[in-house]
Formats: structure tokens, sequence, C-alpha cells
């Protein structure tokens, strides 16, 4: 059985990169936490080993206790804007809502570097779904360090940078789905925890219990939106 891409865009992102390449044979990256099951997959689909890269350590080790047994995904620390990797040293790189903060010009520029020409770059941003967003939005980004895009300037900001829009997709209809889960994990997860861990956790805790709560009941939605691309390095 699939696990769940517990991620913003669920699994349509992935699958619509599956339906449009055949990814057989290809050197894949995969930008970002939460990402095992995207990782695995395509390992399975390339029958290759494939990269996967996070920013912080808890994130590591949750990750690779994630790992199914005799995985070939190799999940490593690195800073997503200075990575260990060679020029051009990839076909494909998929990041999934792990990209879209203060540091995505510089991001992007590292991921032109690693990629191939003519490799595709499968994108998933969280966007703004209008142009002016309130306080309480812009809270809920700054928490978080998003900056998104406006969703009518996400396809000038990739071609201004060298890449060809080769499909692009809204999944804002997957929040719902994916703030409603999230909910119904944190309730989870804090009956597991232990007063110590409650403590330790209470600010990431409060912070998506909030922004869960801002998108499902408080307006939330009619700002916050999520847009996938397939883009091809010129």
């Amino acid at each position: 059985m699939n696990k769940q891409i517990f991620l913003p865009g669920l699994r349509k992102q992935l699958k619509q990169l599956i339906e449009f390449t055949n990814v057989s044979g290809l050197n894949v990256l995969v930008i970002g936490a939460s990402s095992v099951e995207i990782a695995e997959k395509f390992s399975t689909k390339t029958g290759k080993e494939v990269e996967m890269i996070v920013e912080d350590y808890d994130s590591l080790i949750n990750s690779k206790i994630e790992l199914s047994k005799d995985s070939k995904v190799h999940i490593k620390l690195m800073n997503f804007e200075l990575t260990d990797y060679s020029d051009s040293q990839f076909d494909l790189i998929y990041a999934q809502a792990s990209i879209s903060t203060s540091r995505r010009n510089k991001i992007v520029k590292e991921i032109k570097r690693i990629l191939k020409s003519e490799g595709l770059f499968s994108l998933g941003e969280i966007v703004n779904l209008q142009e002016n967003a309130p306080p309480f939005v812009e809270n809920i980004y700054s928490g978080s360090d998003l900056k998104p895009l406006f969703i009518d300037e996400l396809e000038t900001y990739y071609s201004t940078r060298d890449f060809q829009i080769v499909l692009k997709e809204n999944f804002s209809a997957t929040l719902h789905d994916y703030y409603s889960s999230n909910l119904e994990q944190l309730r989870k997860t804090i009956d597991e925890l232990s007063d110590r861990e409650k403590s330790y956790y209470k600010k990431l805790l409060n912070r998506l219990s909030h922004d869960s709560k801002a998108y499902l009941n408080q307006g939330a939605d009619k700002f916050i939106g999520f847009e996938a691309m397939v883009l091809k390095k010129k």
C-alpha cells in the first residue's frame, strides 16, 4: 500500500511528473523533508540510487527512520543553496513545497548549477492567490520562513531564469485535506508525547495548529494556494 505524502499537493505533484515522463535510468535528487516516500518511489521507477537532502538534523533523523529496509535512497544534511554536488550531476530534481522561502533565488541558482542541460525540474510552490495577503496570512508565512510568489508571477519567475515551462497545474484544492490531516496527526502526536517533549516542541506544535486552523476556519484558503510545474533547463 502506498504511504501518504504528507506535503502540500499530496500525491498530485508526483503523479503529474510520472505521467508526463519516463524516469527510468535518470539520476534524481529530491529536495526537502517529509519526502522519503517520494524518493523511494523514484528509486523504484528509475532502478537507481536516489539522493535526498534536508536542512536540519531532526529532519535527517526522522527521514532515516522512515526508510524502508534495503532502501536505495541516500539522505544527506545539506544547505539547499550550497550543496556538495557536481555541476550538471542530475537529470531530474524534485522539490515539493520546499523552496518557497526567502532564499528561493539562491536555491534556484544552485538547482540550475547541478541540473543537466535539458534536465527536468519538478517544482511545487506555495503561492499567493491574491496580490496582497492580510496580516494574519503574512504571519503564517513568516512563521515558516515562506515567501510565496503571486500565482500569476510564478511562470515568469522561472522562464526569466532560463527554464522552459513544460507543464503547469493548480493543486490548491489539496490544501484542505493537507491541513485537515495536519490537525489530525497533531492531535495523535500530542497524545503520544511526554510532558518534557511537549514543552520542547511547544512552539512548533502551536504554530502547526495555528496555521492549520487559520486555513480551515479563518479564511486563509482564499489567499494560500499550491501550484506545481514541470520545468526544463534550457
